[in-house]
């Protein structure tokens, strides 16, 4: 009522502080003063008790019936297709898909799709981001969906009703700063994976997505079995953060040369080249993504999870960022990092998030052989050939 929240219980100790829930909806800027002001008031949520309520609303409310997605962030990191995509709609999907821990390796799932996307702060013309991704995922994965904005908000505000909501999900980006999920990995979505959930719970959304796309899954076998498909996203042309253009080009006659030597499918792209459904298509079909940390490693979503799906991320020597790294492990798919001439197969990469703002990726021949190598070391491992040991070993003595 009046744009204020109330959580209505007879059990307030229950009920989590209210700057783990909500914020003034501010843009995030660093420093203790500018924290200050997000820090919600009454103005934002009440917690208040059953007869409270008869006082604040009597026997009458209007209501939102069946799910509701609502977001209380402002446009600072919605128009850009990672930060839609694999934050703000993967962490509701996750939230959501709690209510259901039997979703099954088909997808199928008893869940209804949310009935709406609400927004509080964001108007209707800043949540598509340049390349018209948002759009793409949002209604290709939930056809029906409708979408109401800051100003629908307001007007619901101002005529002094009370709403109920059948069942809401919550999403505010400066509330879930304060997660122990999220002080571990800078992603706002990692605090949703507290709750329980099916391993499969992503393949709902993937599957409508890529479906929409005109892509079928026939050709995969139960575990993934079938000629691995290899896609490497290229940032050459973009003018920042890539790869020198002769490392690029040795990268790209390795992964040729697996492709001539071993049969397997090789893709060589620009995202930026491709239409909305081709890049839905490639993604769907690509058993290893490799590319320098950027915007189009947001394709690794639409992969199918197996125990073959692979990311393959370069970065800047010194440089990490969690971004692709803990959405590929969220999926149960392998995350490789490389640094030059090092390469990390752990699941436990760098804890410190620092990302150097540098033109280009300085990358020796050396480690464009080992990104080529390690492209068959995964194979073979999971085939039986041989080893990652044994495999390297042979390859070290002919470097």
């Amino acid at each position: 009522m009046n744009g204020t929240f109330y959580v209505v219980t007879d059990n307030p100790e229950q009920i989590p502080d209210r700057k783990l829930m909500i914020s003034t909806g501010l843009f995030i800027e660093n420093g203790a003063e500018e924290e200050a002001k997000r820090v919600p008031t009454d103005k934002e949520l009440r917690i208040i008790d059953q007869d409270e309520a008869r006082r604040l609303f009597g026997v009458h409310a209007e209501r939102f019936d069946g799910v509701t997605w609502l977001a209380n962030d402002p446009k600072q990191f919605i128009t850009h297709y990672y930060h839609w995509s694999a934050e703000l709609f993967f962490g509701f999907w996750r939230t959501y898909s709690s209510l259901d821990p039997s979703i099954r390796s088909n997808g199928e799932t008893s869940l209804p799709a949310p009935r709406r996307f609400l927004f509080t702060r964001l108007d209707a013309a800043n949540w598509r981001d340049y390349a018209a991704m948002n759009q793409w995922v949002t209604f290709s994965a939930f056809p029906s969906i409708t979408m109401e904005f800051m100003n629908d908000w307001l007007e619901r505000s101002k005529n002094g009703r009370a709403y109920v909501f059948d069942r809401v999900v919550l999403a505010d980006r400066a509330a879930a700063m304060h997660g122990v999920n999220f002080l571990k990995t800078q992603r706002t979505a990692a605090n949703a994976f507290a709750l329980p959930g099916s391993v499969h719970w992503w393949l709902p959304i993937r599957n409508n997505v890529v479906g929409f796309s005109g892509l079928r899954d026939n050709s995969w076998g139960p575990n993934g079995e079938r000629t691995p498909v290899i896609t490497y996203i290229s940032r050459q042309g973009w003018g920042r953060r890539m790869l020198i253009q002769e490392d690029h080009e040795k990268l790209v006659r390795e992964l040729y040369n697996l492709r001539d030597t071993y049969g397997y499918e090789v893709n060589v792209v620009l995202m930026d080249k491709l239409s909305r459904a081709e890049q839905m298509q490639l993604a769907g079909r690509t058993t290893i993504m490799m590319g320098v940390h950027g915007n189009g490693l947001t394709s690794l979503l639409w992969m199918k999870p197996s125990p073959r799906s692979t990311v393959m991320e370069f970065f800047f020597p010194g440089g990490f960022a969690h971004d692709y790294e803990y959405t590929t492990r969220a999926l149960g798919m392998v995350h490789y990092g490389f640094w030059g001439n090092r390469v990390d197969f752990s699941t436990k990469l760098q804890v410190h998030t620092t990302y150097p703002k540098v033109i280009k990726f300085q990358v020796s021949i050396l480690a464009i052989l080992v990104y080529s190598l390690a492209v068959v070391t995964v194979i073979n491992q999971i085939s039986g050939k041989t080893s990652k040991t044994s495999f390297f070993k042979a390859y070290t003595r002919e470097l």
